[in-house]
């Protein structure tokens, strides 16, 4: 059976007659030699990952059911490098190894080489060839249960995405059966509200329930450092002149009081103690979560929404989301439910950062209290000049001002470079922040402190 390059069918063995090209990124190895040796060979990062955890010793097998493979442990050690080798190349007839899979490694073989088999858009006979699905929708399902067996959650979120993005799997999503068969995470929540206008009727109640599993996750993840670490800002934040003994803030004390120091004691005597406030249910803080919602945005979009409902959720805070193409939407009042939050989104379109940020402008009561969060990748499509002289206004009036080029796992993503530098000669560097590192920025706005930053890579 010849599997064809749209069709993402599983082969039970391994075609001799067939001879798929290595399992390489063509955009990211435009050069390709001939394999003479198999160590030359470059491989995309998801072939290794895969592979790793196919060949990974028999007793991690609970996390991969494929590492029990019986080749890994009675193979000789010389036998085994080319087994991986092989699984590593899929198979082309000059990479080298002579080896044949069987069982359990040949059924891998066939689910890397339905998504990664033909890599050059080139079909049998030099005929061109492109991805695609046309009726192949239960193979699709097949191929979504047998990675599921083959393979760790985690490389199954990466080949899901490789499908969507290399075979335009995006609109098989729009069916409930095969939203049922994937692995939910950030970047297929990105994908599903992508497609929300879209979406059937029948579909949208399936895909909330797979949104709702991931933001629940997050939250999950999130939530409690979130408010442990913002509480004790905002405590540190509210400061009063008569403290008890363990709410005093020596470091400022001192300081306040170095001209009262005693040589002859070397000691200082203070007169003025500076101490740390204590929690209340008053508003303390109001913070702006202001989030492009362009396309390349996505799992910033997630994130925000989650940390927003987070947020919301503490007393001493008072959040506002407020998302923009070249519109602006105000989500404030579904922020109990970041669910709602992205569902109201429209990932894509243009950008008006300045249209945004004249709109969260407007809606800042308190400028010395407040922190403001503009989440985007700074391509504005409005007037960059009246962008900057609103930032540049805003931290004049007291505005904690703070420039996330995004808000995920992934690091900085393409962004403009000279408005970067504009926003940090007005003193908010844009930077990239990771979830886990969100509350710390947070705590460090809300106390009027150095952002930490993370080291550039």
């Amino acid at each position: 059976m010849t599997t064809e390059p749209n069709d993402l069918t599983t082969p039970e063995t391994t075609d001799p007659a067939r001879s798929p090209r290595p399992r390489m990124n063509p955009a990211r190895h435009p050069s390709k030699g001939p394999a003479s040796a198999p160590a030359l060979v470059p491989v995309n990062a998801l072939t290794a990952t895969s592979f790793t955890a196919a060949s990974a010793p028999a007793s991690s097998a609970s996390s991969s059911p494929a590492s029990s493979a019986p080749a890994s442990s009675t193979t000789a050690p010389a036998d085994e490098r080319l087994r991986r080798w092989r699984l590593v190349l899929g198979g082309e007839a000059a990479d080298g190894t002579g080896c044949t899979l069987n069982g359990q490694d040949a059924a891998m073989d066939g689910a890397l080489t339905a998504l990664y088999g033909r890599g050059d858009g080139k079909g049998q006979a030099g005929k061109d060839r492109s991805a695609g699905l046309g009726a192949s929708a239960p193979s699709v399902a097949r191929w979504l249960g047998d990675i599921r067996t083959y393979f760790p959650s985690s490389v199954v979120q990466v080949m899901q995405r490789d499908a969507i993005d290399r075979l335009g799997l995006s609109t098989l999503l729009l069916e409930p059966e095969m939203l049922e068969a994937v692995e939910a995470d950030v970047h297929l929540v990105g994908t599903l509200l992508s497609l929300n206008k879209a979406m059937p009727e029948t579909t949208k109640e399936t895909a909330r329930a797979v949104v709702r599993k991931v933001v629940e996750d997050l939250e999950k993840r999130l939530a409690t450092r979130t408010r442990a670490t913002l509480t004790g800002a905002l405590d540190r934040s509210a400061r009063i002149s008569r403290p008890r003994h363990h709410d005093i803030d020596w470091n400022r004390t001192i300081s306040a009081n170095l001209k009262h120091y005693l040589p002859e004691y070397r000691t200082i005597v203070p007169e003025r103690l500076i101490g740390y406030g204590r929690a209340s249910r008053s508003v303390k803080k109001e913070v702006v979560l202001c989030i492009d919602q362009s396309g390349s945005m996505a799992a910033s979009v997630v994130y925000a929404s989650v940390f927003g409902a987070v947020l919301a959720s503490m007393r001493s805070i008072d959040t506002r989301l407020v998302v923009f193409d070249t519109a602006v939407v105000d989500l404030t009042d579904q922020l109990d439910d970041p669910v709602d939050v992205l569902f109201g989104t429209q990932l894509g379109g243009g950008t008006d950062i300045n249209r945004a940020l004249a709109y969260c402008q407007s809606q800042i009561t308190r400028p010395a209290e407040t922190v403001m969060v503009l989440i985007s990748d700074l391509y504005e499509g409005g007037i960059r000049n009246e962008m900057l002289k609103r930032v540049a206004a805003m931290k004049a009036s007291g505005v904690q001002f703070v420039t996330l080029l995004a808000l995920s796992d992934e690091g900085a993503p393409a962004y403009d470079r000279e408005h970067a530098a504009a926003l940090a000669a007005l003193g908010a560097p844009a930077f990239a922040c990771t979830p886990d590192l969100f509350p710390e920025v947070m705590a460090a706005a809300i106390e009027k402190r150095p952002l930490p930053i993370p080291d550039p890579v």
